[in-house]
């Protein structure tokens, strides 16, 4: 018993250093997918590095300001700016549109994808606001500097529709961590949350699942017709 609850203790101490590894693995993702917007959008060094830091820190530099607790991280470590930089530097010098690299991207960002999900909804709960609070923070560190890339290169962001789902699994993530951190189970809440975020994603673009667009569907009822419907549900007077 005593074993075990040694390897459990090990392996306790290992996961923050290997949610920080993702996380910076995220940054480097994030910034090599701004930096391909900018290498279509024929734009110059400066265009490379704008897109790339907004891709990888806006997310969480909004999740931050708005939780008014201190800077944001990606101020206050020079590891993720460095980090980046280094992504925009990667997509100025390869395309990478081979298809190993487009299967190792949506397995890289699936991950990260759950990974910043919990980590917005876990620093919104620790800061005393609620689950709603916590699920929308959570989304937005997710997709927020996607969204942010988007807007600034004059693109309608990804996440509004028309593309597998993305946002999707991020609201899974973040609610999967705000039910472990109920029971004080922060850790593995965050690690079932990157696994559930990496299997959701990895699906969503296999199968091609797609939130059903505005055309798919409408209301086609009139007013009098909805009317007619109340008055034969009304009981009898």
């Amino acid at each position: 018993m005593s074993v075990m609850r040694e390897l459990f203790d090990g392996a306790n101490e290992m996961l923050p250093d290997l949610f920080r590894a993702i996380d910076l693995l995220g940054v480097l993702l994030n910034g090599i997918l701004g930096g391909r917007l900018a290498r279509a959008k024929h734009f110059d060094a400066v265009g490379f590095a704008v897109l790339a830091i907004m891709s990888a820190l806006a997310g969480g530099m909004v999740r931050d300001t708005l939780l008014q607790a201190g800077p944001p991280v990606a101020l206050t470590d020079p590891f993720y700016l460095a980090t980046a930089l280094v992504g925009a530097a990667i997509a100025m010098l390869w395309k990478l549109e081979s298809r190993p690299w487009r299967i190792a991207l949506v397995i890289a960002d699936g991950a990260v994808l759950g990974c910043w999900a919990a980590t917005g909804a876990q620093k919104t709960l620790a800061a005393g606001f609620g689950v709603i609070p916590a699920i929308m923070l959570g989304i937005i560190t997710a997709v927020g500097g996607g969204m942010i890339r988007d807007i600034s290169a004059g693109s309608v962001p990804q996440v509004f529709g028309g593309n597998n789902l993305y946002a999707t699994p991020a609201l899974v993530s973040a609610s999967i961590m705000v039910i472990f951190y109920h029971f004080e189970l922060a850790t593995l809440g965050m690690l079932v949350a990157t696994i559930v975020g990496t299997a959701f994603t990895g699906l969503s673009h296999w199968k091609r699942w797609q939130l059903p667009q505005h055309d798919d569907w409408t209301l086609t009822l009139t007013s009098t017709q909805i009317r007619r419907l109340l008055s034969r549900g009304a009981p009898p007077q």
